[in-house]
């Protein structure tokens, strides 16, 4: 069995990610999205929202496009996260050239760590490179319309969120 492991903060997940998503699913049997607890990026949503968000976005997923998605958190390394889902594959999506610096650097790592495990890239899909959950934040704390970035769920995710951080 083919497992990938496509990891991130999701926070929030994006329409990007969705495709990401879909397309990686064409490429295992078994997709695992591990949502990363990183606590020095600070997330806006809590990891049970994160987590929550990206299952409900996966069933719309595989109802849909069939496949197995495992949403799977994680706090250790990268690589130990792929061994303790026994993946082979590492799925990364890329949006622009400084993306690809970073990865390559993190691929180099990965690979003296556990060369077993390989790492795959996937282009966003042309509509979608601009999008970045840094960004889809920030205007939806602004005011802005992030209904093209992100599925209605996770834009009221977002508006119900912020706006409890105002009151």
């Amino acid at each position: 069995m083919r497992i990938g492991l496509y990891p991130g903060t999701f926070d929030p997940i994006t329409l990007g990610h969705v495709d990401i998503i879909q397309r990686a699913l064409a490429l295992v049997d078994r997709l695992v999205i591990g949502v990363a607890i990183n606590r020095d990026k600070q997330p806006l949503f809590p990891l049970e929202e994160r987590v929550a968000m990206v299952q409900a976005e996966c069933a719309a997923i595989t109802a849909k496009c069939g496949g197995e998605i495992v949403v799977h958190p994680f706090e250790n390394l990268l690589i130990d996260c792929a061994r303790d889902v026994g993946a082979q594959i590492i799925v990364r999506g890329l949006r622009a050239v400084a993306d690809f610096e970073y990865e390559f650097q993190m691929v180099g790592m990965n690979r003296a760590l556990d060369a077993t495990v390989e790492t795959v890239f996937l282009m966003a899909d042309a509509r979608r490179q601009a999008i970045a959950s840094k960004l889809v934040k920030e205007i939806a704390r602004l005011g802005g319309d992030v209904s093209k970035f992100v599925t209605p769920a996770v834009n009221e995710a977002l508006r119900t969120r912020l706006d409890r951080m105002k009151a």
